[in-house]
């Protein structure tokens, strides 16, 4: 039985490890092809890849640093050239830096947006373009963060850069509506990724986190993966422009310790 997403490609940003990879497995099971894209790790991106190849789908690596405009259009220029086309982008890649305010510096300022804001932006711009002139229509998927419009003490550059995003789907979901193209943005709460590696081998700071969320765990990649590959789908057709939270509960029962 075909999946929902038959026939379809999609770029995975940042989909070497954690959510990114999730998500690019999830997507080729519903049947896309997928751009495999890592800027660090190619050995990660080399285990997606065949992880989605065992599963029946197509897909390429590229080393890509979303912080780079040559580097995002190579992402979209690759995938029509290899894969016929591109009807999906998922914008997951993402850093944080963790310091107090008044002690960010403009290197950490810059590689901060660069990556969460900049490279978001001129890829989904790239992504666009294509789509454009193709006349043809697609899904757009950011992983923002419960961070977009929730406070979080020492990372002013990450929620910065996802509050931004939030603003930015919002906009564009009006301008690329009668194009045909949706864009939506995820924005997860505490997940077990690699990122969160520090938090997950502190035991205190985990159980005193727990105690927020009231389904009482950290979310998985693959449950932020089930949500992208439904908003990936013709099921969310008629979905622009929103945030979907996926925190176990977080946001709405949150206090700062």
């Amino acid at each position: 039985m075909p999946g929902r997403l038959s026939g379809r490609v999609a770029i995975v940003t940042g989909s070497s490890s954690g959510i990114g990879q999730s998500i690019a497995i999830r997507l080729a099971t519903e049947g896309a092809n997928i751009v495999v894209d890592y800027r660090s790790h190619p050995e990660g991106a080399d285990d997606t890849r065949k992880q989605i190849e065992a599963g029946g789908s197509k897909a390429i690596t590229l080393h890509a640093d979303v912080s780079k405009l040559e580097d995002t259009r190579k992402l979209v220029e690759q995938a029509w050239q290899h894969l016929g086309g591109c009807d999906i982008l998922v914008n997951n890649a993402g850093i944080e830096k963790d310091a107090d305010f008044w002690d960010v510096t403009e290197e950490d300022y810059d590689e901060v947006l660069n990556v969460n804001l900049k490279g978001v932006f001129f890829l989904t711009q790239a992504f666009v373009r294509r789509l454009r002139e193709a006349k043809r229509p697609g899904r757009i998927v950011n992983i923002s963060s419960v961070r977009e419009d929730m406070a979080f003490p020492h990372f002013s550059t990450y929620c910065s850069s996802k509050g931004a995003m939030r603003m930015l789907a919002r906009n564009l979901a009006v301008e690329l509506g009668p194009l045909g193209i949706t864009i939506n943005n995820i924005a997860p709460g505490a997940i077990m990724t690699p990122m969160n590696k520090s938090l997950l081998d502190d035991k205190p700071r985990l159980d005193s986190l727990l105690k927020n969320i009231p389904l009482a765990r950290m979310g998985k990649p693959e449950e932020v993966a089930a949500l992208t590959a439904f908003l990936a789908s013709d099921e969310a057709s008629y979905i622009t422009g929103s945030t979907y939270i996926i925190d176990g509960g977080l946001t709405v029962n949150y206090h700062e310790q």
